[in-house]
């Protein structure tokens, strides 16, 4: 799949690849995107039949969404098996946990010949967001705030409030390089609530969707990422009464990039 003029998924459904049943399951589910796991839903004894199983799926493939593939991290045992597979297979992306340098990210696009979604989990790749996020074949970035908040000390019954430093300077990196940006997993799989709250706060952040860990999770995070009615509303509106410049609308000053933002809208719900 051409991922180039593609809308960011508002949902990444993480399953583990050594689990044919997930994957079947998988085929039907609402995600906007698979992510089939080689890395932390794998022991590491099952590791050669989840690489073959993954490749196997994504000749299957999931119905027109994207697939990606998450591979182990850059210096473990089963990585670079990981590449040599995931490189022959028909996935659209390969997810590349604890990403820190430019350089290590550039290293994995010329070895894996596709696309690459960095995984920004540890300080010093918030630190060195910017210029991970600036290498040509890096499509996305996905937030590990577990593995984050565990290098800083966090307690652990901090607050998300204490990594907000951290996820606003991923979310300025992605976007100054042009590609997209996706909030952590929620761990709570029985907080509905906590859950509907926190995608919402990701959107408000300035997230493209989120990444999941159950299918319950999944509507939730459509719901979450895509515009309301109101929003809708507004956006068709804002549309049609643009003449160009600036000019009154709704009794608020418009211009050129609030048209702009108007279409994202209703690319996106066109999409869905």
């Amino acid at each position: 799949m051409d991922i180039t003029n593609t809308l960011p998924p508002r949902s990444a459904l993480y399953m583990p690849a050594s689990n044919a049943r997930a994957i079947e399951k998988a085929r039907d589910l609402p995600a906007d995107m698979i992510i089939l796991d080689l890395e932390d839903a794998v022991p590491l004894g099952m590791k050669d039949e989840a690489r073959m199983a993954a490749r196997a799926a994504a000749e299957t493939g999931f119905g027109g969404r994207l697939l990606a593939i998450r591979i182990n991290g850059v210096g473990s045992a089963p990585h670079m098996n990981d590449v040599v597979i995931v490189k022959q297979s028909a996935c659209d992306i390969v997810v590349v946990p604890k990403v820190e340098s430019a350089e290590v990210a550039a290293d994995l696009v010329e070895r894996l010949r596709k696309p690459i979604i960095v995984m920004i989990e540890t300080p010093r790749g918030v630190l060195h967001a910017s210029e991970i996020c600036a290498v040509d074949g890096v499509v996305g970035v996905f937030v590990g705030a577990n593995d984050l908040a565990n290098e800083l000390r966090l307690p652990p019954n901090a607050p998300r409030a204490a990594l907000t430093m951290a996820l606003q300077s991923i979310v300025l990196s992605a976007r100054a390089a042009g590609i997209w940006v996706f909030d952590s997993v929620y761990n709570d799989l029985n907080n509905a609530e906590g859950l509907a709250a926190e995608c919402a706060e990701g959107r408000m952040m300035g997230f493209d969707g989120k990444t999941l860990i159950h299918p319950n999770q999944i509507l939730a995070a459509n719901a979450a990422f895509s515009p309301s009615e109101p929003e809708i509303e507004d956006a068709r509106a804002l549309v049609a009464a643009a003449s160009g410049g600036a000019e009154r609308f709704r009794d608020r000053m418009i211009e050129t990039m609030h048209v702009d933002a108007a279409r994202r809208i209703l690319a996106r719900l066109a999409a869905d």
